[in-house]
């Protein structure tokens, strides 16, 4: 449980830590989880057109998720950055990807209107049960959410060792309507005053 008052800083530091100790089993079994519980839902199987990311510090992998909306031939983004912004290019290998910032990496080609996303797989270093989350510090995925369409789908991608009660947010911060964890796939929602 974290502390809502705790500096973000010591937030981050605290949850990267505790995502590095992971096993290599234990994180391989867990983002299996958690990828196979977004790929239940029927927001996984609407969505035509999709961006994932390319999962760096032992974020939840994506690779499950790339090779299941490439058999059912749903159009895949991924993003690279371009100065302070995301963008995102559709993407049919992942054996094209080259090292890009931070040493992500990231897709060549032309970029997508972030109009055109349906389902957008958000990480993050902890999320909260309203579905706001604190990144690496950059505010690149606050941008993205401000840009979708009102019908896009954000869905935060984390282990549930990743979910805190409730996270400082300010105006900029934007929510995932949805978590998708190695417990399960859960909708956010406000909390009630007095609940944890």
């Amino acid at each position: 449980m974290c502390d809502p008052v705790i500096e973000k800083a010591e937030i981050r530091r605290r949850f990267l830590t505790e995502r590095r100790r992971l096993t290599d089993d234990l994180y391989r079994d867990m983002s299996l989880r958690a990828q196979q519980a977004l790929l239940a839902e029927n927001c996984f199987a609407q969505a035509g057109t999709l961006a994932l990311y390319s999962a760096v510090n032992k974020e939840v992998a994506t690779d499950l998720l790339f090779a299941v909306a490439q058999q059912q031939g749903k159009r895949v983004l991924l993003p690279r950055v371009r100065g302070e912004e995301l963008e995102f290019c559709e993407v049919a290998t992942l054996d094209n990807l080259r090292p890009g910032a931070f040493g992500v990496l990231e897709p060549a080609g032309g970029a997508v209107a972030l109009t055109e996303l349906e389902l957008v797989i958000v990480p993050g270093v902890v999320f909260d049960r309203r579905g706001y989350r604190l990144g690496y510090g950059r505010g690149y995925y606050d941008r993205v959410l401000a840009g979708v369409a009102v019908d896009c789908i954000p869905v935060g991608l984390c282990f549930s060792s990743q979910l805190c009660p409730q996270l400082a947010a300010e105006a900029h911060d934007r929510k995932v309507k949805y978590l998708a964890t190695d417990a399960g796939f859960f909708p956010c929602h406000d909390v009630v005053a007095g609940s944890t």
